[in-house]
Parts: C-alpha cells; structure tokens; sequence
C-alpha cells in the first residue's frame, strides 16, 4: 500500500516551472486527480501517487526532464539512458564519473560534481550550476539532490547515511519537510549546495543488473521525490515496528525503546538527530493513511478514522483538518 504522502509545496514548485512555460496548471492537477485548493493550502498534502503522476504528467507535457527551470531542456529518456549507461559500472564511483561524461555531452544547465576528502574519509556530491536557473523555490536543486542521493541507494541495495546536506540559499519556509528529505545536518546559506557520505560507499559494487533496472525505470526516478528516505533510520525502523494497522492500540515509547535494544534516552536523542519524535511519526503514519484510504471509496470515513486509530470521528476530522488544512470531507470531495 502506497501511504505516502507529499506537501502542497512541492506541488506548488513543481508547477512553476510548467507555469513559466506557459502551460496552465488546472489541467494538469485534474489529470492526476489533485483538488486546484491544494494550491492555495500551505498545509494541504496529496498522496505519494498523485505526486508521482504528476511530475510524469510534466515531463511529457513540458517534453522535458527538467521541468521548466533551466534555459536548457533534457529531453524524456535521458535519465534512463543514462542510468543503462551506468548500470554496468564496478562501483558507485565510476557511476558518478561515467554519468558526468555522459551528461558532459550537452549543454548541462547544472553539473554533479564528486569530491574526495580522504583525511575527513568523506565523499561529496555538488551541485555546480553551469547556466541560468529558474528556480525560485530551489525545487529543481532540491529534486537533483533526492534524485541522485535515492538513485545511488537503490544501486547498492542499501542506504547510503548522509552526514550533511549543505544549501547555497537560506533556510526555507518548508524547512520541516527536509528533515524527512535528507535525514542529516541541515547547512544553509553555504557556498554550495551539496550532500556528504562516508567515502567507503564510493567502492561498493553495484547489486542491480539491467534486468531490476528495466523495473526500476517504469516509474522512476520520479517516484523517487515521493518515497521517503529512511531505510535504516531511527524513524524507518519505529514505522516499520507500528505497522500498516493503525487501529488497535499502538506501544508506548519505552516498549519500541525496547524493541530496538537501546534506551528511551538513546531513542528520544536519535530521534531528535533525524529531525522528528514519537509523536511526529505517529501523526505522519497517521495522517498518510488516511490520505490513501481517502482517495479510495472502499471505506466510509468513519470506518477509516477507526482504521487510523480513531475512536472518535470527531477527534479524526480535527486532526485530519489541522494535518492537511481540509476535513476528511472535503480531502475526498475534490
């Protein structure tokens, strides 16, 4: 069950680039089933698949992988060629090389750069712009980050731990949402916008082949921008722990604490480290689930209150309506 769900703001920045390129955004958001009042609802959310759709949608409208925010457009299939490319390389260094000499081939409005501090044992991806960006939002910049960061991942067969994400801008409004996007140390107003790793990951062997990569590509790598990063995260493990079934009574701190064989200090401290608490992961698990179940019409919305822990409606349309800014109602209305 996809219950993942995405801020109204990546819907928004995601538009602006088809906006500024003269196409209207109504009727792309009707042909992926996005209520237009999403846009005007800073705490509006939709489901991880509605999203998806839509940056699809855009590629093939836009016939443009970059969305609309660069002087220059990278045709549909680049990435995907790209990625046949690299799927026969040793190790996750050679895919960074062989990628920069393949996109090296075009007039690349935006460059990812490796470095090695072998002192510090750390590698680092930079984003090095080449030409004008339209990017107010830094949506394009954003996108490039989680897209390379989650693509490598995939490659491995395992999560690759970041130790610092670093931005050439100030903190932004949506701040909370890169906290789920990245999972480290946030560094803003930088020189540079980048993410840093251990330097060990560099010499791993890849564990896809063209076979998983034909699968992978049938959705990706704009599904990429929806699916959280947390694998092997404090928070990914306490959400995997809770389950899917929201609707009998969850365990308290110290019994997950213990089920994770450390401390409710140790947790507590871990948690705050990935930018979240107990109580954030069961509002978010919450609130995404009854977004899936809301898309549906299998259940009343009663029925999916209880399904998300609920006893009393009530108490679920306050909760739903301070998450996402809409009723329960009103979310499945539109």
């Amino acid at each position: 069950m996809d219950n993942i769900s995405v801020s109204s703001h990546f819907v928004r920045a995601l538009l602006g680039g088809a906006i500024r390129q003269g196409i209207a955004p109504l009727p792309l958001l009707q042909g992926c089933n996005i209520a237009p009042e999403v846009l005007s609802r800073p705490q509006a959310r939709v489901s991880g698949e509605a999203y998806t759709r839509l940056v699809q949608t855009i590629w093939a409208t836009l016939q443009d992988e970059y969305m609309g925010f660069t002087t220059h457009k990278s045709k549909p299939g680049t990435f995907a060629a790209s990625s046949y490319l690299v799927i026969g390389c040793h190790s996750l260094e050679s895919v960074y090389k062989r990628a920069a000499a393949f996109y090296g081939l075009f007039d690349d409005p935006i460059v990812l750069k490796l470095s090695v501090d072998e002192a510090a044992d750390e590698a680092t991806l930079t984003l090095e712009p080449h030409a004008a960006l339209f990017d107010p939002d830094h949506f394009f910049q954003e996108s490039l980050l989680v897209i390379w960061h989650r693509f490598s991942c995939w490659l491995l067969g395992e999560r690759i731990v970041l130790t610092r994400a670093t931005f050439n801008y100030s903190e932004p409004a949506h701040v909370s949402e890169y906290r789920h996007l990245f999972n480290c140390e946030l560094q803003f107003d930088q020189p540079k916008t980048s993410l840093s790793f251990h330097r060990r990951y560099l010499t791993l062997p890849l564990a896809q082949d063209e076979r998983t990569l034909k699968e992978f590509l049938k959705v990706s790598p704009a599904d990429l921008l929806a699916k959280p990063d947390d694998q092997s995260t404090y928070s990914g493990r306490i959400r995997r722990l809770l389950g899917k079934d929201l609707s009998h009574a969850l365990p308290d701190f110290e019994a997950i604490a213990f089920q994770l064989n450390v401390s409710p200090q140790t947790l507590r401290r871990r948690l705050k480290q990935e930018n979240t608490s107990f109580q954030d992961i069961k509002d978010q698990m919450r609130r995404d689930v009854a977004i899936y179940f809301l898309g549906r019409h299998e259940l009343t919305i009663n029925e999916i209150a209880l399904k998300v822990g609920f006893t009393e409606p009530s108490t679920f349309h306050r909760a739903f309506k301070k998450w996402t800014g809409f009723t329960p109602g009103e979310y499945r209305e539109r």
